[in-house]
């Protein structure tokens, strides 16, 4: 998302030596949405990936509707504009299948079985292999599965955003559906990088439409992230390597997908997989930051979560 908008400028250049280092390093799984540009992030992994398809798994989005001047226009979830979509994805891909393709927000105006029905003709027809919701909840997850199979819930998911632990984590295990992680440094927050809004690049959304970015809520919210950079420094690692090890550490089953647009934070956070927490670590980074403790909500207008 970072790479075509939303969080300062951005080089293609640099996004696309980035996304080729991921690939070195093993990382397989890159996850995009038409949304983010709006429509230019799909172009730019497909440029990224030409020659390589065979090595990643394509993860794209629809649902989150915008104009071509970028103006956000509402969620949809009906058949035509899911198809359509779709064929949309596709060709500014240019694959001729999405790996995983998820339902971005949930449209309460339709029934999740249509909208789930139409994804799955989409398997059926060979241009998409699995399915996926974000920011579902688990009522709305089990009416989807019963249509078709899901095969990930994507939601946000940190040491700052553990609310998922309270009912959907036990749903996706229930029903043995991964968990795909967005988020996970908290929006850049964990990573310690960002010690006042004023360190935020000009035109970041962060400075304007996060909550947990702005004065009064960035200020409590930085006494938590001193407290993980106190942990860090015993491991011997920074904070954000911390944050993704914690939620590595909460199961097999979750995939964090930390985003970055420069190769030295992907490589930083690369390593954070190869480190290894014991019980008493987990029990401290899991006190120091308790459930609950961020300031702030996720966003301006949790209206489109379907909580």
């Amino acid at each position: 998302m970072g790479m075509s908008e939303f969080y300062g400028h951005a080089e293609e250049s640099d996004s696309i030596a980035t996304l080729h280092r991921a690939l070195e390093l093993g990382v397989n799984f890159f996850d995009t949405a038409d949304m983010y540009g709006p429509f230019t992030n799909e172009k730019l992994l497909g440029r990224a990936i030409a020659d390589r398809r065979d090595q990643v798994v394509v993860a794209t989005k629809f649902g989150n509707v915008r104009g071509e001047d970028g103006a956000f226009l509402g969620v949809r979830g009906d058949r035509a504009y899911v198809r359509a979509a779709c064929e949309a994805s596709l060709q500014r891909l240019g694959v001729d299948h999405i790996d995983l393709y998820y339902q971005h927000r949930v449209d309460k105006r339709v029934p999740i079985e249509e909208t789930v029905g139409a994804m799955g003709e989409l398997v059926a027809e060979g241009k998409v292999r699995y399915l996926g919701l974000s920011e579902a909840s688990p009522e709305t997850l089990r009416r989807a599965h019963v249509v078709h199979p899901i095969s990930a819930l994507q939601t946000e998911f940190s040491l700052w955003s553990r609310d998922p632990e309270e009912q959907l984590l036990p749903t996706v295990r229930e029903l043995g559906i991964g968990f795909v992680a967005y988020s996970p440094l908290g929006r850049g927050f964990l990573s310690g990088r960002f010690r006042s809004p004023a360190d935020l690049p000009e035109g970041d959304f962060r400075r304007a439409r996060y909550p947990r970015f702005q004065e009064e809520n960035f200020e409590r919210n930085l006494e938590l992230v001193k407290r993980l950079e106190q942990l860090a420094v015993e491991k011997d690692v920074t904070s954000g390597q911390l944050a993704i090890a914690w939620v590595m550490h909460q199961g097999a089953d979750i995939v964090p997908i930390p985003g970055t647009k420069r190769v030295r934070y992907l490589e930083e956070n690369v390593a954070a997989a190869t480190i290894a927490l014991t019980p008493d670590e987990l029990r401290r980074i899991g006190e120091a930051i308790p459930r609950g403790a961020t300031a702030g909500a996720r966003y301006a207008d949790m209206s489109t979560v379907d909580a």
